[in-house]
């Protein structure tokens, strides 16, 4: 049964759009990491016939919400869904394609543990081809920004569901990065106080 988010509904637009602006043409693998509902993915992959859309998600009830999305969209590019826990150490070795050329992640490291944050960037550097993108969509603390009152406001609410939640330091996530061959690239300020923020996988 499909299941919907109203986050999804607002920002799958923006999402959709600014991906077609970063995602290169020659991308033949994307790899989503969490993709809650399968709204994203559903949204996303027929305007971006060239490559293969993989979701996946821990969750197995969005699971089975994301294979609704998929049985219903007429785009034969968006995978079946596949199962992943990203704090697994081996997790890049688990799921399918061997090799991605795009990494998605949208809202999910703020309401997460710290661990699967940094088991998404472990993976990451191993799953991602040289050159490849890992693409994060969500809110974040900058330490030399200010934080927006509806962003403090949130980080109460998601500090108020589990103390292990919260927003990330983008310094703290690009620092995690460069341990596993992702080195910052873009950030592009979007909608609502959030950002999408680009790493770029380099063997140097």
């Amino acid at each position: 049964m499909k299941q919907t988010a109203p986050a999804a509904d607002r920002n799958m637009g923006i999402v959709r759009d600014r991906l077609l602006e970063i995602v290169p043409a020659t991308a033949r693998d994307l790899l989503e990491v969490s993709s809650g509902t399968g709204q994203h993915g559903a949204h996303c992959a027929p305007a971006m016939p060239h490559l293969n859309w993989w979701p996946t998600e821990f969750d197995p009830e969005r699971l089975a919400s994301i294979a609704a999305y998929a049985a219903d969209t007429p785009s034969r590019n968006l995978m079946p869904p596949q199962q992943l826990d990203v704090t697994a150490n081996d997790w890049a070795d688990t799921v399918q394609p061997e090799r991605t050329d795009v990494i998605v992640n949208i809202n999910m490291i703020h309401i997460a543990p710290w661990d699967a944050c940094t088991g998404l960037l472990r993976g990451a550097g191993r799953k991602l081809s040289e050159g490849g993108l890992l693409i994060f969509y969500g809110p974040f603390r900058q330490r030399d920004v200010e934080t927006a009152d509806s962003n403090e406001a949130f980080e109460v609410w998601l500090k108020s569901q589990d103390p292990a939640y919260g927003l990330r330091f983008l310094e703290d996530v690009a620092e995690e990065a460069s341990r596993h061959q992702l080195s910052l690239s873009e950030i592009l300020p979007v909608p609502a106080n959030n950002l999408m923020v680009v790493f770029r996988r380099t063997d140097a």
